[in-house]
């Protein structure tokens, strides 16, 4: 079972919500929502995060909580520890390893030391640039294709 899962059976029990009127209202199958809370599918849309909330009168913290539970609910989750040393490639091998046969007092040992360290920002996205070279090859071809065309004849970018 995953984190969000968990919390959403206890909120549909806290409501009185059989799984399948919960399922009607979100327009799911049962079986999916069965299966989102027993962490056999993956972790949800947000829009369905949002639509629980709607259904179950969840706002403001509570839905904020249920939105990062979601979150972090992905019952199958690859770690790329490529560019990283290889203590931090040795962890998530051991872990991957070992996680089903660690004691919950470990498990949540191990939480909270993660919790209380903050979280790396994400790496700057890069935009890829074209070469100059290329971008000069691309000038001059638009160039020589207007020079090669009649007096008086559109331009390839004039509508017909």
């Amino acid at each position: 079972m995953t984190p969000f899962g968990a919390r959403l059976r206890t909120l549909r029990a806290e409501r009185g919500l059989t799984l399948h009127a919960l399922a009607d209202a979100l327009g799911v199958s049962p079986a999916y929502l069965s299966a989102l809370e027993h962490g056999r599918r993956g972790r949800p849309t947000h829009a369905l995060v949002v639509a629980i909330c709607a259904q179950l009168n969840i706002i403001w913290d509570d839905a904020d909580e249920l939105v990062r539970l979601a979150r972090l609910s992905h019952p199958r989750i690859t770690v790329d520890t490529a560019g990283l040393s290889p203590k931090a490639t040795e962890l998530a091998n051991l872990l991957a390893e070992r996680i089903r046969k660690l004691p919950d007092a470990t498990v949540d040992g191990m939480l909270d030391l993660l919790r209380s360290t903050p979280a790396a920002p994400p790496p700057p996205r890069r935009r890829r640039v074209r070469p100059a070279a290329a971008a000069t090859k691309t000038a001059a071809a638009a160039t020589k294709t207007a020079a090669a065309a009649p007096a008086g004849a559109p331009g390839p970018l004039a509508a017909p």
